[in-house]
């Protein structure tokens, strides 16, 4: 790691802002283990979609705890698409000059952000590919012109999972798959008896929790049918609810919605349940998805049932670390089975667990990204200036 920070150093800025149509203190994800990780070496600035309002233009700037800048730009509602776009671009002029951003990566979550930035000259782009986001519920419809366009400037792309690898790897000579990785020493804290959360201790067991974001990708209907089935099984729902009407939700005596917690509540949660879901829906939103939240749980030392994701099934089904269900009695049988494992079993499965996850980590991720970027920005400029050099000799 020494050798290759060097290296890092040496080759290019310390510099790298990122744009992102998530908020930095909405959920604690892929974007903020990485960058976080970058911080502690480059500044990094994280530049956020604008909150309108009635008031006047301006950009809200401020160092997080762990080292990043939040960007905000505050945009009044009242003025039209062209000038939001042409404001956000002389909001990020003044931050360059203010900050003295000279030399610099792009590292892009969105390539919507491509209209407000592409008048700016970065060393390298980047293109972190999370998810399919045009296949997410109101997504901007010119979203797949933009990623198009993002493939053709982009100097090198990573997928959030390796089956949205396999559908876009033909678009780019430069692409790298990299699925979602954990913090074994966070989530393994719930293994231990940890004190049960006060708005949990008062749940029935057995528990089967969820955490994560309520949205268009849950099947709902899937939880409401085996709650209805299993009365005296309660389910644990920890999240913001998004893009769907709450009054939708399915309220019997035995779903619990908790609300959002914070990364570092959601041990304390996790000690306290039997099982942990993945009750997504099979839809166009959950085509190509590589959930977090299933190395997460299993580090956690969590049985865990998950419909049939693809990045689910490959490799954690296959390797029987995972339950797949999709109906409802297939995710009852797969619960029961979990309810009456022995310790025996239990501890088996979970140093298979142990096994499986031994070189995943957030750390080893970074270091690999990091090593795909100096290789490419080391043939980008290094090779090129190398190339006009001897042109003059």
């Amino acid at each position: 790691m020494n050798k290759l920070y060097t290296t890092a150093q040496n080759s290019f800025t310390k510099d790298l802002v990122c744009f992102s149509h998530l908020r930095w203190n909405f959920v604690y994800q892929r974007p903020q283990h990485l960058l976080s990780r970058f911080a502690k070496h480059f500044r990094v600035f994280f530049v956020e979609e604008p909150v309108l309002h009635d008031s006047t233009n301006s950009l809200q700037v401020t160092l997080d705890e762990e080292n990043v800048w939040i960007i905000v730009p505050h945009l009044n509602k009242n003025i039209s698409d062209e000038e939001k776009i042409n404001t956000q671009k002389d909001l990020l002029n003044k931050l360059f000059r203010n900050m003295q951003i000279e030399s610099y990566i792009f590292w892009y979550y969105t390539p919507m952000a491509l209209s407000i930035s592409d008048h700016l000259e970065p060393q390298l782009i980047v293109y972190d590919c999370m998810d399919e986001l045009s296949a997410f519920k109101f997504a901007p419809p010119e979203l797949k012109a933009r990623e198009t366009e993002m493939f053709l400037k982009a100097d090198l792309i990573f997928t959030g999972g390796q089956s949205l690898y396999e559908v876009k790897k033909n678009f780019h000579h430069n692409i790298y798959p990299f699925p979602s990785s954990i913090e074994k020493e966070h989530f393994s804290l719930a293994r231990q008896n940890m004190t049960d959360p006060q708005d949990q201790h008062a749940i029935p067991h057995p528990r089967i929790g969820f955490f994560g974001v309520i949205d268009e990708r849950m099947n709902i209907d899937l939880i409401a049918k085996i709650a209805e089935q299993k009365r005296d099984w309660h389910f644990v729902m920890i999240g913001p609810v998004l893009k769907i009407d709450t009054e939708t939700l399915p309220r019997p005596h035995n779903i619990h919605y908790l609300g959002g917690k914070t990364y570092q509540e959601l041990p304390a949660y996790l000690s306290g349940w039997d099982i942990a879901m993945i009750p997504f829906a099979l839809n166009e939103s959950t085509q190509f998805i590589s959930p977090t939240k299933t190395p997460e749980y299993l580090s956690a030392g969590r049985p865990v049932i998950s419909t049939s994701i693809t990045d689910v099934v490959t490799p954690y089904g296959t390797n029987k670390l995972v339950g797949i269900a999709d109906t409802p009695e297939e995710f009852i049988t797969c619960i029961q089975i979990e309810l009456e494992r022995t310790e025996k079993d239990k501890a088996k499965w979970l140093e298979q667990v142990d096994d499986f996850l031994a070189d995943n980590s957030w750390d080893n991720t970074w270091k690999k990204m990091l090593h795909h970027i100096i290789s490419t920005y080391n043939e980008k400029h290094i090779t090129n200036l190398k190339t006009k050099e001897q042109a003059y000799v």
